[in-house]
């Protein structure tokens, strides 16, 4: 006798037994990553989410999340503001149609360009961050006529086209040669920035903390000093603060710290509580006017999704709200006092925290340490004795001593 049809909606459960998940993934979506969790000795599948946890749904084990995706969870899993909304918006909204005049687009530009102080009055949405800086790099090309790309040994900034070519060897060499133009030099080496930067280079793009690269604080006048280059070059200044912005660095934008004025900045992760995918391209209004005279060379199906705009105008709300960005620089304090003692350098500017333990690897096991211990930390890949340490924004004060005691009874 056979079993009838699986009464269950497809969206409510994808499988009764986790490891159905498991085995799933590893045929149809990605065996490697499976392996590499294996080898690790981790059995790990993301179940409910709330606040600054999430369940493994393997064992019931809940884990604080302190890598948040690289900020996507900046306000935590399912931050009700934005679930709220979001909500109320699926009863009249969709995704909205690229084609057309938005007011949603609209208003979320609005908002993005008040944290710049109207710095940078051109905004472009997309759906991802690489999708962000590709449209960076575009622009600064058609800007300045020039095709010269410089980027920082062993940053990141995507996975897609343009933004592939800045980044890693690894990354790209499989898929064929990189396009012509592009010039990688070491992060925080301004003469090595000197001797590259020419009459052919369209822009630099930086990241002002690299992420994937351990998270090396920029020198004192580093990051002024390419902006001066670019100036003085006629080359675009872009920042990629898809992951320091949003107030991870305890202000909107890192820029803001160091008193920059770039001329495109790209943000996303953060910008919808981790509820619907949208980024944006931000730029001066001078590289703004490309778009009169070409309103339809650059489009995004999704890019801008009404719902996404919805979402990520709750999340400045939070963001912009009064001693928001103090608590998260107060908490940022905290940790790196707990951990003075431990056996590794903190690389700190607000929730944006590297653990730089003394030797390569020391980070990728740090991270199965805490991740058993009920800690999620992730190494960055570009250097595997740093630990990428990036709690909610919106950590509660019993959780961030509940987070230290667990990592100092597993790492000292």
């Amino acid at each position: 006798m056979t079993a009838g049809p699986d009464p269950t909606p497809g969206w409510a459960q994808p499988y009764p037994d986790p490891s159905m998940a498991t085995d799933a993934f590893a045929r149809h979506v990605n065996p490697g990553k499976v392996a590499t969790f294996q080898a690790l000795g981790l059995d790990l599948v993301m179940g409910e989410r709330e606040g600054s946890r999430f369940e493994n749904a393997v064992d019931g084990q809940w884990l604080f999340n302190c890598h948040c995706n690289g900020g996507v969870f900046n306000l935590g899993h399912r931050n009700p503001t934005v679930v709220a909304a979001v909500r109320s918006a699926l009863d009249h909204l969709d995704i909205g149609n690229h084609h057309l005049v938005s007011g949603w687009r609209a208003r979320l530009a609005e908002r993005l360009v008040a944290t710049t102080g109207g710095l940078l009055p051109g905004v472009v949405f997309g759906v991802g961050g690489g999708e962000a800086n590709d449209l960076a790099l575009k622009l600064a090309r058609a800007h300045t006529g020039r095709h010269g790309v410089v980027s920082a040994v062993g940053g990141y900034h995507g996975h897609t086209g343009l933004s592939m070519a800045t980044g890693d060897p690894a990354y790209r060499d499989p898929f064929g040669p990189n396009p012509a133009g592009f010039v990688q030099v070491p992060f925080n080496d301004l003469a090595a920035m000197d001797r590259t930067v020419d009459d052919t280079t369209a822009c630099v793009i930086l990241e002002p903390i690299p992420a994937t690269l351990g998270m090396p604080l920029p020198e004192p006048g580093y990051l002024a000093g390419v902006q001066r280059l670019c100036r003085d070059r006629g080359a675009c200044f872009i920042v990629d603060e898809v992951q320091t912005g949003l107030g991870r660095t305890g202000t909107h934008w890192y820029y803001e710290r160091e008193g920059l004025e770039p001329d495109i900045l790209t943000t996303g992760k953060g910008l919808s509580g981790g509820i619907f995918p949208i980024t944006a391209t931000m730029m001066t209004a001078e590289i703004h006017a490309f778009f009169i005279d070409n309103p339809f060379v650059h489009i995004s199906t999704y890019g801008g999704a009404e719902l996404g705009c919805v979402a990520a105008l709750a999340t400045l709300d939070l963001v912009g709200a009064p001693g928001f960005l103090d608590r998260v620089e107060a908490v940022g304090a905290r940790f790196e006092e707990a951990f003075a003692d431990l056996p590794f350098e903190v690389r700190r500017r607000g929730l944006f925290m590297g653990l730089k333990f003394p030797a390569e690897g020391d980070g990728l096991v740090a991270a199965g340490d805490l991740i058993r211990a009920g800690v999620f930390a992730v190494f960055a890949n570009n250097d595997t004795s740093v630990l990428q340490f990036l709690p909610p924004l919106t950590v509660l004060d019993d959780e961030v001593e509940q987070i230290i005691a667990i990592v100092r009874a597993t790492l000292s």
